[in-house]
């Protein structure tokens, strides 16, 4: 998959898309919500403005609202309905039957579930090495070392802890054991220390004038887990701010995107998260292609960018 990188001033990449003005005027388009954030999580308020103000019609709607006329609208796109966790084969239902649904629902089935991590790990993807733990399958911990441990479906680093090994060691195997007698399964990652310093790094990829994805912008999110799974992360407490990439980490995104499967490369927008592993080569913690944060006020043309490549495919 080719990776191009946008520039961050001057025209925008997307300017010369073909959309008349006449399908761009009062063109309906849903930016998709939950009851947790009825007005839109506020990170994305750029892209209500910046489609506002390019002729779109704008609602935002909670996914599971009963009323929602799904048909009528030109592009339904996914942002923020971080509730479905707990209803996730409700939400991909849904998904289903939405018509011109961003992403799709082919992609939503795929991404909602973590276990996608070792499909791209097998395709070549630079992926942190992973272990999974299903019900009624037991865990052989390792000896020692920081480990991570969450469910392979979840948002917003809901049900995560993070623990030392040997003296943590009761805490991570009641984790595991809590998640999967509940029907989940667990995954189970090495803690990249390398958080605690660098940060994360996060890449944003809209489509260009071709379809193509291409590098938008990125941003540093700061380390969240501070030891073993308390029910209080709060997705809104992330540290922030803007990043350049390195060349590292563009290289590695790009073995990122062109590990997804063919089938599922139809993608308004994808979010690629990297940390530097021991030897310090980026590695993929998340693939986020259904319902990321895409930290649009961290860059000034994201936004509108954005809103070029939804209104292109009205």
């Amino acid at each position: 998959m080719a990776l191009d990188v946008a520039p961050e001033h001057g025209p925008l990449i997307l300017s010369s898309l073909t959309s008349t003005q006449a399908t761009r005027e009062h063109s309906r388009v849903a930016l998709v919500t939950c009851s947790l954030l009825p007005s839109l999580w506020d990170d994305d308020i750029p892209l209500r403005d910046a489609l506002t103000a390019r002729g779109a019609q704008v609602d935002i709607v909670r996914w599971d609202d009963s009323t929602a006329d799904w048909p009528a609208y030109a592009a339904t796109v996914l942002r923020s309905p971080w509730d479905y966790v707990a209803r996730h084969d409700e939400f991909v239902a849904w998904a289903r039957s939405v018509p011109r649904l961003h992403n799709p629902a082919a992609v939503v089935e795929w991404n909602t579930d973590k276990r996608y991590l070792h499909e791209l790990a097998a395709a070549g993807a630079p992926v942190t090495p992973t272990a999974y733990v299903g019900p009624g399958e037991l865990w052989s911990p390792p000896s020692s070392g920081e480990w991570v441990v969450k469910p392979t479906i979840s948002a917003g680093s809901q049900d995560t802890g993070r623990y030392a090994l040997p003296s943590q060691l009761a805490l991570a195997e009641a984790h595991v054991a809590r998640l999967t007698t509940a029907g989940r399964t667990a995954m189970i990652q090495p803690y990249l220390s390398a958080v605690d310093t660098a940060g994360e790094t996060a890449l944003m990829f809209f489509p260009d004038a071709t379809g193509s994805l291409t590098f938008s912008h990125a941003a540093r999110k700061g380390p969240m887990l501070t030891g073993p799974d308390e029910g209080k992360i709060d997705p809104g407490s992330e540290d922030i701010t803007t990043r350049t990439p390195s060349p590292a980490e563009l290289q590695a995104a790009e073995r990122v995107l062109s590990a997804i499967p063919e089938r599922l490369r139809d993608l308004l927008y994808a979010r690629v998260d990297l940390i530097p592993g021991p030897d310090g080569t980026p590695l993929l913690v998340e693939l986020e292609l259904t319902e990321p944060s895409l930290f649009l006020r961290q860059s000034p043309e994201a936004a509108p960018r954005l809103a070029e490549a939804i209104l292109s495919r009205l």
